[in-house]
């Protein structure tokens, strides 16, 4: 799909605002015409219709002879719509993406390179490293949009038996790992359970592939040691011994099983309703960062097709949605965090009403300072995040060889973008 969407959209050589062969020249607003600008969301409608109807009100109102047509398409269409409608030539102007799938379409030229349209103040009015998640060989392909990161939630009972401050929580990974150790030592509970993905690595800031994209780069030392402390922790029992996805880090919370959950704020619904006593007990603290000091993001962004017929129309359209003061509002009905950064000194993520929910938001709030979007920026990123999470498997399940496995993973990272090539 990736080579199609390429063909269609003229290749890298394309300029930022370049009428495609055949054209006149000019675009509606050049020749003095009205203009339309198409601008597709995903799975947004009809839950927000009235804040886009009212938002697009409100643009057009200051844009005389500027038309928007909002469409919406769920999560996974909007990609093959994407597709087809560029190859079609009718390519939309301003468009809702997630950052892997921004990433790769920018490093294709398939995208504007805002830069070109920007102005330094707007670039720098988002937290930084939520927009440079979008930025390669210094061309910014979208303008982070909404936005989302974890927390670290802790059962206070089991915390204080431990004879532990939960007002003075851990800062660092290595801080909570000896919480959890405290937490086991005393009660008999684990610290916490996780689910054995990819994103491990980044966070002790160990890249998964090389700058260029091209090979593997996480075998390394760093890697080693960083599967070596977590088999040893499981060995332990501070860290349960499994590949726990969601559904089950929720029933060993809710069971008082483990005193710490890291997770995004959407956790709270689950334990308030499986496990009401328990919830009356947790707090929501901001996350502990590992080795790279930073904390993952999963933001949408917009960005504008190269083949837009109104660019200059759309990058100020994209720029208006993401807009302090249009996050803001979005942000309270949406209940996601901006990644804007005037957008957190509202009261709305800054004040808390002693709930965890409140807490929750102002935690993650206070994350987006040191927030990155994961993601490893290829087309084929699901088969190399399968490959590291069967590797993660074998090395802490199976009990199988740390080095030789790793060498294992890294050959067929290789022969998967091999194959992309």
């Amino acid at each position: 799909m990736m080579s199609m969407l390429l063909a269609a959209c003229g290749g890298n050589d394309n300029t930022a605002g370049t009428p495609s062969p055949g054209s006149t020249g000019e675009t509606g607003a050049e020749a003095g015409k009205p203009v339309t600008l198409e601008f597709w969301t995903i799975a947004l409608q009809p839950t927000f219709n009235d804040y886009f109807n009212e938002l697009i009100a409100k643009y057009e109102s200051s844009h005389p002879g500027v038309k928007v047509e909002w469409k919406d398409y769920p999560y996974d269409a909007i990609s093959q719509r994407l597709l087809t409608s560029t190859a079609s030539g009718k390519s939309p102007d301003v468009v809702n993406l997630n950052t892997e799938f921004a990433s790769q379409l920018g490093s294709k030229g398939a995208l504007l390179n805002l830069n070109e349209y920007l102005t330094d103040e707007e670039a720098k009015s988002y937290f930084e490293g939520i927009y440079n998640s979008t930025v390669l060989d210094g061309k910014a392909y979208a303008l982070p949009w909404y936005t989302g990161t974890e927390v670290l939630f802790m059962n206070t009972k089991l915390v204080k038996e431990a004879g532990l401050d939960p007002a003075n929580p851990p800062q660092t990974r290595e801080e909570l790992v000896e919480w959890a150790r405290q937490v086991h030592e005393k009660t008999g509970v684990a610290g916490y359970a996780q689910q054995l993905i990819s994103k491990l690595f980044p966070i002790d800031g160990i890249p998964i592939l090389n700058e260029d994209k091209t090979a593997a780069a996480f075998n390394t030392p760093e890697a080693e040691a960083m599967i070596a402390q977590m088999r040893d922790l499981m060995a332990e029992g501070v860290v349960l011994k499994e590949d726990a996805e969601f559904s089950k880090q929720i029933q060993y919370f809710s069971g008082e099983q483990v005193a710490f959950q890291l997770s995004g704020p959407t956790f709270i619904n689950f334990i308030k309703k499986s496990a009401p006593d328990v919830y009356k007990n947790t707090i929501a603290v901001t996350l502990p960062t590992g080795k790279a000091n930073l904390r993952l993001s999963n933001s949408m962004d917009l960005v504008v097709p190269q083949k837009s017929k109104n660019p200059e129309q759309a990058v100020e359209f994209a720029a208006f949605i993401t807009n302090a003061e249009n996050q803001t509002a979005f942000s309270k009905v949406a209940n996601t965090l901006p990644s804007s950064k005037a957008s957190i000194e509202d009261p709305f993520f800054t004040q808390s009403d002693g709930s965890l929910e409140a807490e929750a938001k102002v935690a993650s709030s206070q994350s987006l300072d040191k927030a990155t979007d994961y993601m490893v920026g290829v087309p084929n990123a699901g088969d190399i995040n399968s490959a590291l999470a069967r590797g993660l498997q074998e090395i802490l399940m199976n009990g199988a060889d740390i080095k030789e496995t790793l060498n294992a993973v890294e050959k067929e990272v290789n022969q998967i973008l091999n194959q992309e090539s």
